[in-house]
Parts: structure tokens; sequence; C-alpha cells
């Protein structure tokens, strides 16, 4: 009888696997990452979790009711150029529009040396080279009105064309076609009739939103990731299918939650940074069951250190996302990211005589120096072992054995390049990366009128709980959680199994107050039902679907626009009364002020919705997490695993410290630090003047002085 749900995330460096089985039990597992090839190390994660289990793999995957994975594949081909071959048609005259881009080369502002200094950027080399985009003959005016037909000649020349160059996917974006999407279609029509094994991306199944770029970038993205995510998403489908595993595969998307694979083939653009998300999906899972409403999400893995925001227990969204100098318009998770991971590498600038940490990662191969690979360039990593944070006996649980001495000789060079000590250089090393994370947080929250003051970090991933001591504090947050004890490091895979499905329909249709009522619930209705057709077709079923309603407004004139959310409403949309207009544009006011200070908005201009949209969701599971009492007693002896030399920069001293072993730890147990709490798959770090406890769903609550004698 299929009694589990399986979330699987496949990161730079480690593969994780949780299984939660009706009681709310959970078993992690980790396995290293293969890439090219990350299918073996999802099966091998799997594999991992069945042994724990006690089962062969035919017997776990015909025990799994749901498996939900989360994959790199669409952002490994970015990154690394391997994308396919893609041919561009769209309205005759604005063939060049993804290279005129914004006229930004695509820079963002979290990159200042970029921004003011030209000569550091130049544009992206491009997606779809100008060889091989085309214009076709057609025009629909922005009130969705054919102004000059489709030439179905010029669109079987440029067809014929692209096919003759190699072209195997195609993206197709005409003027204003989110208003009269039929011209696009029969464009896709005659593709799929002269080349049927070629990938089709139009423009208004994936974006229909104004903006020309954004459009025509996502829709370029989508076709040129699509062949090489497709090709992986069936394979995958078909080897778990041969291994026993026969329900259909669910793939983590970036808006949070979950589509059908099929989906995914269709649009892959949906699963870029849905790894990252899951982790964001899973702190709203943890953080409801709490009655913790507002989470900073901190995710410090091998390459990258992730940070997203749930606030009134709503993740925070935004419809534009860049990747490769490319911005795209896209519903996802807002999640800021700083190539700040363990293997960061630490190197000293010979002119300034300066050390940097990151963004360049050792990756998984060759790894931080103590992993044994041949790579000498020390990593945060290595700068932790030298500390005396991690055990290198004890790394993974001891599946994996780390080379201390390889990490010692490696800052060691650092150190005499700055003519430093071995343990100030890696404090130094640690302490740089910890105020990069500080600062990147700080950034995803006041920028968007959010004090971290009021909110709970989680830290998770493998090196977050490492390090989340020193940015918390650093950031005077209530306090720090380490979810689910073990499960921390695998915490994406966490959240991948307990995403709902779910999709996410957009409009776009400008209307000036006063607003017309009605044809704001039409709009609200046809996204409904777009939504619940798509839900139909993946077989959900339709008990326990819900529909969330949401609008785009701005001050006429505008650029800046502001989500403004209705609330829930049934397939049919929502009830749109003179009452919830009035709700409507006070929301907006409120929100716009909150992002851009007081007294900011304008009551007397008029107001433009813009983007109308829908989330439709639907539950997998109803997973209850088990709550245990809570000890007064202290910690048994036998969860003292003994003491080691750490050195404390707060002490600027090394000092034996008492190392937990965090399984024998027990809800209610406390520790004082300094000392070290170790588990499989992670070590949380307690500083001096902070203390550890553990909470009634088994979380690691990292307390400091305030917090604990509050």
């Amino acid at each position: 009888m299929a009694k589990y749900h399986v979330g699987v995330d496949i990161g730079g460096t480690f593969t994780d696997c949780v299984v939660i089985d009706e009681r709310g039990q959970l078993t992690a597992a980790k396995s290293p990452s293969t890439p090219p090839h990350f299918a073996n190390g999802m099966l091998g994660a799997m594999e991992v979790a069945a042994q724990r289990l006690g089962l062969d793999m035919p017997s776990f995957c015909a025990s799994i009711r749901m498996l939900t994975h989360g994959t790199t594949v669409g952002t490994n081909a970015l990154i690394q150029r391997r994308g396919a071959k893609v041919g561009l048609i769209t309205t005759l005259g604005h063939e060049d529009a993804i290279h005129i881009m914004r006229g930004s080369r695509g820079v963002t502002s979290r990159n200042l040396n970029q921004v003011v200094h030209f000569p550091e950027s130049q544009k992206p080399d491009p997606i779809v080279p100008k060889r091989l985009i085309r214009g076709v003959s057609e025009r629909v005016d922005c009130f969705g009105e054919v102004v000059v037909p489709l030439n179905q000649q010029q669109v079987d020349q440029a067809i014929d064309e692209l096919l003759a160059l190699g072209v195997e996917a195609f993206a197709v974006c005409l003027l204003w076609s989110f208003k009269h999407p039929e011209h696009e279609h029969q464009v896709a029509q005659r593709i799929r009739a002269k080349a049927p094994a070629a990938f089709v991306s139009c423009s208004v199944d994936l974006a229909p939103k104004w903006g020309e770029y954004e459009r025509m970038t996502a829709t370029a993205l989508n076709a040129y990731i699509g062949p090489v995510t497709s090709r992986y998403l069936r394979a995958l489908d078909e080897r778990l299918r041969e291994a026993g595993y026969t329900r259909p595969l669910q793939i983590t998307q970036c808006g949070g939650g979950s589509i059908s694979v099929q989906r995914a083939i269709e649009a892959p653009l949906l699963t870029l940074d849905s790894g990252p998300v899951s982790g964001v999906t899973g702190s709203e899972f943890l953080g409801k069951r709490m009655g913790c409403e507002h989470i900073i999400t901190t995710d410090m893995g091998g390459t990258s250190f992730d940070v997203g925001v749930v606030r009134d227990g709503v993740p925070a969204y935004s419809f534009m996302a860049n990747v490769a100098q490319y911005e795209y318009f896209i519903p996802k998770v807002d999640i800021q990211a700083i190539g700040s991971g363990g293997g960061s590498l630490a190197v000293v600038d010979a002119t300034l005589r300066t050390l940097r940490v990151g963004p360049e990662s050792a990756g998984a191969d060759p790894g931080p120096a103590c992993y044994g690979k041949g790579n000498t360039v020390p990593t945060v990593t290595d700068a932790d072992v030298v500390l005396g944070y991690l055990d290198p006996d004890n790394f993974l649980g001891g599946r994996m054995r780390l080379d201390k001495a390889k990490s010692v000789a490696a800052v060691q060079a650092v150190a005499d390049q700055l003519g430093m000590g071995l343990l100030p250089t890696a404090a130094g090393i640690a302490k740089i990366a910890e105020f990069k994370m500080a600062d990147i947080i700080r950034k995803t929250t006041v920028e968007k009128g959010y004090d971290p003051r009021d909110f709970t970090v989680f830290a998770f991933g493998g090196a977050g709980p490492v390090h989340a001591g020193v940015f918390a504090r650093e950031l005077e947050v209530k306090q720090v959680v380490v979810p689910l004890n073990r499960v921390a490091s695998t915490w994406c895979a966490f959240g991948a199994a307990t995403a709902d499905v779910l999709h996410i329909h957009e409009q776009v249709d400008i209307l000036s107050s006063p607003f017309d009522g009605a044809r704001m619930q039409a709009l609200w209705a046809e996204l409904a039902q777009r939504a619940a057709q798509q839900m139909d077709h993946d077989g959900i079923a339709k008990s326990g679907r819900s529909y969330m309603f949401s609008v785009d407004m701005r001050h006429r004139g505008q650029i800046n626009e502001v989500e403004v959310a209705l609330g829930a409403g049934t397939a049919r949309g929502p009830r749109v009364s003179a009452a919830l207009l009035r709700q409507l544009q006070q929301d907006f006011y409120t929100r716009y002020e909150a992002l851009y200070g007081k007294g900011s908005s304008y009551a007397a201009a008029k107001l433009e919705a813009v983007t109308f949209r829908v989330r439709a969701t639907a539950p997998t599971q109803r997973l209850t997490l088990p709550k245990a009492r809570l000890t007064r007693a202290a910690p048994p002896a036998a969860a003292l695993r003994g003491r080691r030399e750490v050195y404390w920069s707060e002490l600027g001293k090394t000092q034996r410290s008492a190392v937990y072993d965090g399984a024998k730890l027990r809800p209610g147990h406390q520790v004082k630090g300094p000392c070290i709490v170790e588990t499989t798959e992670t070590t949380i770090v307690v500083h001096p003047g902070q203390r550890l406890r553990v909470d009634a769903w088994g979380n690691f609550e990292l307390l400091f002085n305030r917090s604990a004698q509050a």
C-alpha cells in the first residue's frame, strides 16, 4: 500500500531525499550529486532512504504515494550554455528587441562595480543569435484588434530557413500577442506540422504580459532549455517506472508548490530556482504549525546562500527574474542568492592584499581542499575544519572523512600571503562569508519594507546551521530555528515532499479607476477556469482545490506595480463588489507606502489595475507533524560526545568545548554555548553568549542572551 511522500532535491554538491510516512515520521538521506547525469544521484539518494527504511528499491518505489522532484537541469544548461539551438519568430521590424534589451546590459543593482563602471560589464552572449531570428508580417494593436493579418507564406519561409540552419527549438513572440493569441498559435501549428520533434515555446502560453523584451526573453529561455530538460524528465520518468514507481511524477516550480511532469516539460522555465524555493515552501509549512508567521529562510549549501521571506505566513513574490543578465517575466517566490557557500573559495587580491571569499566555488568536484580531490585553494568548509567547527572523522555521520591536514595547508597558504596566523585567517574567512550573508538578508528584507528584527531565521542546508549564529546575531533577529533536527540539511527536499500542487495564471488588461467590477470579475473567472482545466488535465481531484486572486496595481503614469491580494474564491472567480473595490484601493495605498515610505502614495491620482492573477492550489497530503512534551531534565550524559579544541573569535582564543550528539537531545533539553551540536547531516555552532534548546517539534532553537532571558 502506498504510504510515503517523497521529496528529492538535486544540489550542486549533494542530492537530498526526504521521506514522510503516514504518521509524520521523517527519514532523510543524502548522496553525492552526479553531474552531468543527475538522475543517477537522485536514484542513489532514494536508495539510501530505502535502506534506512529497511526496504529494497522496488518495494520502496511501490510504496510511494507522491514523488516530487526539484531539478537543476535547466539552470545548469543556462549556466553552462549548453541549451538548444533556438530560432525566434517575431513581428517584422522587432527582430532586435532581445539584443537591444533595456539598454541596461542586464546588470542588476547588486553588482555596483558593473552598474557604476561601464567597462566592468558587457551585454551577455545572445541566447538567440541574429542569424536565427526571423520577422513575419502581422500586427495586433494594443486593444487586441488585428491591424495586419498573419502572412502565412512568410511564416512557412521563416520555419524552413531556420530548420535548414539546424534549429531544434522555436520561440514565438509577436507584438501584443497577449491581447490576441491566435497569431502565435497559428505559427506554432505550422512549426509542428513541419517539424513534429521540435520544441515550441509561445509567449502567450508562458508570459502573457506587456513588456516585449521581458516576454520575448522568457519565451527564448524556455525554448533554450526546453529540449535538454524535457529529455531529462522523460528519461527520469521512465527510469522511475522501471524502478517500480508508477504514479505521476511531480516537479517543484519557482512559484512554490509543484506541477505535473508534463507541464514541466512544456514550460521548463518554471523549474528554474525551484530548488531554493522548496526551502521556502517547507519553512512556510512548518511555520504555520509552529505559529511562526514571519520567517527569513536561509539556505547555505556548497555553492550559494539563498534567502527568502515569509511574511504573515505568505512567501514574498517577485514577477521579474534575472538569469545570465537576461531579465524575464515569471511569477516566482522571491529568492535572493549570493555565491557564498561551503565551497566558496578564499583568495588574496595580490594588489590590495585583501581577502576575498566567493563567489567562485570549488563545487562538488574537486570540492574543498579537505575532500582530497586536488583542490589546494581554501574554502569556507576548510576554514570550518581548521576552526574546529567540523569533525573531520564524523562528516555526514562518518560516511565521508575530511583531510584536516589539507585544510590546514590551504588556509596556511592564505595566512602567509596576509602575514597573519592560521586561526585568525580561518576565522576571517568564515566572518567575511557570514557578513556577506547578513548583508544580503538586510537587502532582502529592508528593501521590501520589513524589519529583520521582527523575524525568525530558519537556517538549513548543509552549512547553514554552522554559520547562522553569527549572521543572525548581526541582524538582531528574534531567534534561529534549525528546522526538524536532522532534516535541516535536506530541507529543500522536505519542502518538495510537502509541496501542494500549484498553477499560476496571469493576464494583462490595463484598467483605470474607477474600476469596472464586472470586467475585472470576468478576467479573474477566465483565469480560474484555465487553472481548473489544467488540474483536470493533470488528474487532480476537484475536492480541496482553492483559488487565490490578486492584481498588480500602480499609480497611473508610473511603472512601479504592487501586488494586492483579494483573497480566496471559487473556480467561477471572486465576487467583485463596490466594497471590495474600495478595500482593494486602500490595500494598495498601504502596501505601496510600506515599500516606498509613508506619504509616498497619492490618493488624488488615478490608479491602474495591470496584471490579473490566480493561484490555484490542491493539497497533495494532510501531513501532521508529531509534537512531543517538553522535558525539564538536563541532557543525559550520553548526549555529550566529548570535547575538542575550537577557536572562538569572540574570545580571541582556542577553548576546549563540549560536543553534543543532536540525536540524543530531546524536546526541552538545553545546552549553553560555546559548544558544538552535531547531527548526521549538519553541525550547529553555538557561540559564546548563545544557547540551544530543542522545541516540541524537534527543532533546534538558537537563542541569544536577550531572547534566552525573555
